[in-house]
């Protein structure tokens, strides 16, 4: 693997140009495969499988053969941060030779020297220096959280300069703030899709494989197990939010709840589990996909996980205090980046859905796949090798809306299973 990377330091405005230090260019081949879908070179995680089950293929097979250059044309954004260098490394293994960038130089300069790819160094909190970053680059994928304060300015840049914008957001917030700019995407003629990891995209393409098969349904519930350690990124959106309560959709709207107000018995496939009603951001994209009117989305949790999810909704408005915020997010920073590969490679997420119509009809399906970062990872790919092959419709679209449920089949590691129509 190359040791060296191309730099492209995109200065503030301030700074009145562009500088670039070249440095060896990237090997080249007559014709790279990627493997979209592909793990990383792990065995399939252990545990129960789903008997029964419609399945992705274990080896990968080749979804999409990417000629040279093809997949070049994108960007991770937020390329040093524990998810955008997993996702980096993912591409790198399938031959995919993305463009690096982010606002801190050193990190990613380190981390794009290490992959051999280049590296692009500009803050979203200069248009100008945005628009100049985003330069010969077709689709975006970007990985900087929290969502909520930087999905905004790469969203504009991607309008005004027709780019694909994608990210791995679970924020209901900027799934509800990119839906409403709909009109302006297909305007600009560009894809808006935040939520390409683990959030949504199994639960999205599980939600709409309901809606298939009860097309009256009205009420949808979701349910999530086995997640693992969650990355410093995660932790500080979930820290953002902990004070905003639950939420869930209700006759259409979304609806304010206290956290945690509903807990729900489900088996998952591995028995009974008890799960807690969570602001999951499918209560935004679902409806989008299936236009299901009532949802509720829950999470297993441990009874001293239940615990603590009471504890913050009784101190919800502490919680948002910005000292409090401030002490809260530095013991993160204190711990691990996130999961290691052995846990990763050890873990798998379980999710169940449920569909019910008007006449009391009822549909249950369940959906097995690797663990939430390498999902999330896989998923990532997988989108962004579709939009670079010209699948890429146009407005605001969730994974399911744009590419149907069966997108997560397309994933090796995951696996789906159906019980008889009650």
């Amino acid at each position: 693997m190359p040791s060296t990377s191309r730099r492209l330091i995109v200065h503030h405005e301030d700074a009145g140009h562009v500088g670039s230090i070249s440095a060896q260019a990237a090997h080249e081949r007559q014709e790279n495969v990627c493997l979209v879908g592909a793990p990383s070179p792990v065995e399939p995680p252990g545990g129960h499988g789903l008997a029964g089950a419609h399945r992705a293929s274990w080896p990968p097979r080749i979804l999409h053969r990417v000629k040279d250059g093809a997949a070049s044309g994108y960007l991770i954004y937020g390329a040093n941060g524990y998810t955008g260098r997993l996702i980096a490394r993912y591409a790198v293994e399938r031959d995919q030779r993305p463009s690096l960038a982010g606002r801190n130089a050193p990190a990613v300069e380190k981390v794009a020297t290490a992959l051999g790819l280049e590296a692009r160094v500009f803050d979203l909190g200069d248009p100008a220096a945005v628009d100049r970053g985003l330069g010969g680059i077709r689709a975006v994928l970007h990985c900087a959280g929290p969502f909520a304060h930087t999905s905004r300015p790469m969203v504009n840049a991607c309008l005004r300069n027709g780019v694909t914008y994608l990210d791995i957001t679970g924020e209901v917030a900027v799934f509800e703030a990119c839906a409403a700019r709909d009109a302006e995407a297909r305007r600009a003629g560009v894809m808006l899709m935040p939520g390409v990891g683990f959030d949504v995209v199994p639960s999205d393409c599980l939600a709409a494989h309901l809606k298939r098969r009860l097309p009256a349904a009205t009420r949808l519930s979701l349910a999530i197990s086995g997640l693992t350690q969650t990355s410093q990124g995660t932790a500080a959106t979930m820290i953002e939010n902990l004070h905003r309560g639950g939420l869930v959709r209700r006759a259409g709207r979304l609806t304010p709840v206290g956290l945690g107000h509903e807990t729900r018995v489900i088996d998952f496939g591995r028995g009974p589990e008890t799960a807690v009603a969570m602001p999951w951001g499918d209560v935004a994209t679902a409806y989008y996909s299936t236009a299901i009117p009532d949802i509720t989305v829950y999470m297993a949790m441990p009874a001293g996980m239940r615990l603590g999810v009471a504890f913050a909704g009784a101190l919800a408005p502490l919680l948002g205090n910005a000292l409090v915020q401030r002490a809260l997010k530095a013991g993160v920073q204190a711990g691990p980046a996130g999961p290691s590969d052995e846990q990763r490679a050890r873990g798998a997420s379980h999710l169940w859905g449920e569909v019910v119509d008007p006449a009391g009809r009822r549909a249950v399906s369940r959906l097995r796949t690797p663990e939430g970062y390498t999902l999330t990872a896989l998923a990532a790919l997988e989108i962004t090798a579709r939009v670079l092959a010209g699948a890429a419709p146009v407005g605001y679209r969730t994974p399911a809306s744009a590419y149907g449920p069966d997108l997560i089949l397309a994933i090796s590691g995951c696996e789906r299973r159906d019980d008889p129509m009650a």
